[in-house]
Formats: structure tokens, sequence, C-alpha cells
């Protein structure tokens, strides 16, 4: 997981170079939708900065005060970024409505799509480097930044065509109302990051292909057993927590109940990576429904 603090220190640098070159596009045209975009890229350099800092806590190993880890601290930096994507969204629109009252023409617009385009290029190519790597690492700080920053490239792309038409069209007041269709698309992709997130603070459970693929590993290697009850799963960060009863024969031996909990164990962590695995042994007549086993309920 070192991996995972090296890019979210990449984001950061990437972030900065970004805002420099979207606030100079604002700086060169005056467009309130070029100044929406930078602001949303300063939104980015605070998220990615964020995710750093979260995705280094993450990393720290169990102590007294954390037995089960750091990991849900990438939830929190993923929740900060909603909310500050929000913040700009809200920023934006006060900003368009008072460009609407006195819309202005655009000055150097070429100049300022060119740079602009720039900028959601580096943008779009860190965007797919987040997500892929998010995802290999299993990182919802990494990929709450990469889903932002790709939410970023498609609206830069609509102010670039958009404030190309307000140009051949010379409708002024297609810049405010771009800088608000911005905002809106801001905040729906912060509700959708805080979304996301609030799930893993809650300890929703993991999806359903990923309990089918658990449920499949803990029957295949339960042999001997009689029945596996109360499954209960949970996220935090690239960790699945996995706990169930395990009821076995009441003449089995504890060696032989061990060896079960092994296989089982063993199994889940070549299926299911992040895999910590907690089983509690119970005897035959704690069986919730008879039945040949190994039932998995």
């Amino acid at each position: 997981m070192q991996g995972a603090v090296g890019i979210a220190a990449g984001s950061i640098l990437v972030g900065l170079v970004v805002l420099a070159i979207k606030y100079l596009a604002y700086a060169v045209t005056g467009s309130v939708a070029l100044y929406s975009d930078a602001l949303e890229s300063l939104v980015n350099l605070a998220t990615a900065t964020a995710a750093f800092f979260a995705v280094r806590l993450s990393q720290q190993p169990p102590d007294d005060n954390h037995p089960y880890g750091h990991h849900k601290a990438e939830y929190f930096s993923a929740v900060l970024a909603g909310v500050l994507i929000i913040v700009a969204a809200l920023l934006i629109l006060a900003e368009a409505w008072e460009a609407a009252g006195a819309p202005r023409a655009i000055d150097a617009p070429v100049r300022g799509l060119l740079l602009s385009g720039l900028a959601s290029l580096v943008n779009a190519a860190w965007a797919w480097l987040l997500l892929t790597r998010g995802r290999q690492l299993r990182s919802p700080a990494l990929e709450a930044d990469g889903r932002h920053l790709f939410a970023d490239v498609v609206t830069s792309v609509g102010v670039l065509f958009g404030i190309a038409l307000a140009v051949l069209t010379g409708w002024a007041i297609l810049d405010p109302a771009l800088a608000a269709v911005v905002a809106l698309n801001i905040l729906w992709s912060g509700w959708k990051v805080m979304r996301d997130s609030l799930g893993g603070l809650m300890d929703e459970a993991v999806p359903e292909d990923r309990l089918a693929r658990i449920r499949a590993a803990i029957a295949r290697h339960a042999e001997g057993a009689i029945e596996v009850h109360d499954l209960r799963t949970r996220n935090a960060g690239p960790v699945v927590f996995i706990d169930f009863h395990l009821v076995v024969p009441a003449r089995m031996s504890v060696a032989e109940a061990h060896g079960i909990c092994d296989r089982i164990e063993a199994a889940l962590r070549r299926d299911v990576e992040g895999a910590r695995v907690t089983i509690h042994v119970e005897p035959e007549d704690k069986a919730k429904r008879p039945g040949p086993g190994p039932l998995v309920l």
C-alpha cells in the first residue's frame, strides 16, 4: 500500500499544476465559467491533500487505541472531499448569479480555451490513473479523488464547448449559464462521493457479488462442520472484515475444529483480498437448521 501514498502525493503536485493553468485561462479571458472551473481545481487540490494524509494514516499498524487498524481514515477523507465539493459548487452558483446580472464578452477566447484544454488533458490522464490504481489498491480515498477529478474533466469539456459557442454567437449570457451548469454537476459529484463514503463509515456490508464469493469459499472448505451461520461482513478501506459462527459435531476435538477454521481462513484470504476473518466455533446443539452440512446461513 506504499504505492497509494506515492499516488496521493502525486495528486497534490498535479493539482497545483492544473490549478495554475486553469487560473491563467480565467485571468486572460475573464470568463466566469473558466473561473468556476479554476475554483473546482482548488477543491481538487484540497481533497488531494486530505487524501494524502488519510492514506498515510490508514497505513499505520493497529495499536492499543485502534486494535482494528486505521483504515477508516480514508472514508473521513472522502467525506471531507464531498463537503468541499459542495461548498465549491455553492460559491460558483453565487458567482454565476452575480455575473448573470451584467454579462460581459470573453477576452482572448482562443488562448483561454487552449489553456483550459491542456489542463483537462492533464486531469483526464491523472483521473484514469487514480481510478485504476485506487481499485487495485482498494483505496476509497484514491477512488473518490479519481471520480471527482473525472467529473471535473467532463464539466471542463462542457465549458470549452459552451464558451466556444458563446464566442461564435455573441451570447454573453452563456458564460454565467455555463458556470451554473458546472456548479450543479459538481453538487451531484459531491453527493455521490459522500454517499459512498458514509456507507463505509456505517459499516455497510460488502456488495452481493463479493458476499457470494465469501459464501462459496466457506462452503467449499468447511468439510466436517455442520453449519455456518450469522455471517457478517464490513469494509474498512482495503480491509474486509468477515466473521461467522461455525457449528461442529460435539464429539469433534478442538484440534480438528481448529483445522477446519484454518482451511476456511486460508481460502478466504486467497479469494478475498484484504480479508480479516474471525470464527466462533459452537457445538452442534447451536445449529439453527438441521440437515447435512456444511450449510452457510
